[in-house]
């Protein structure tokens, strides 16, 4: 796809600075104009990523999230099922789990032997003494 048609959601939401569900929602409330590519994942143009005052060039460094636990690593599977999908990543000796959705999924190339980074932000922790 060439450049000028525009980021996939994700990563549009990543060079704005909002989350993915937030464009969705700009999207149905005619904030955000979208189009559609070939296999039907949304395009967001450079040109609409900065009217919103993102950067394009911004969008491939995580850098806007708040998260500081951050988990590099490798997607070892991910289990879609409906609307909802089960992504696995190997970090170091971690492994983390994710609830994500099928189009998260979809819109980052999420498959086995691809690297990713878990963002970890939780308002609680429970620990439990062995």
């Amino acid at each position: 796809m060439a450049k000028d048609e525009g980021l996939l959601l994700g990563d549009a939401a990543r060079a704005i600075g909002v989350s993915v569900d937030t464009l969705r929602r700009w999207e149905r409330a005619g904030k955000l104009r979208t189009k559609r590519d070939g296999a039907n994942r949304r395009r967001v143009t450079q040109r609409e990523i900065e009217r919103l005052g993102g950067h394009a060039d911004r969008h491939h460094t995580g850098d806007s999230l708040s998260a500081r636990n951050r988990f590099p690593g490798v997607v070892r599977s991910v289990q879609a099922d409906g609307v909802m999908a089960i992504v696995e990543i190997e970090a170091g000796p971690h492994r983390i789990t994710a609830a994500i959705t099928r189009d998260a999924v979809d819109e980052l190339g999420l498959a086995p032997g691809v690297e990713a980074t878990a963002a970890v932000k939780a308002t609680s922790v429970m620990v439990e003494r062995r």
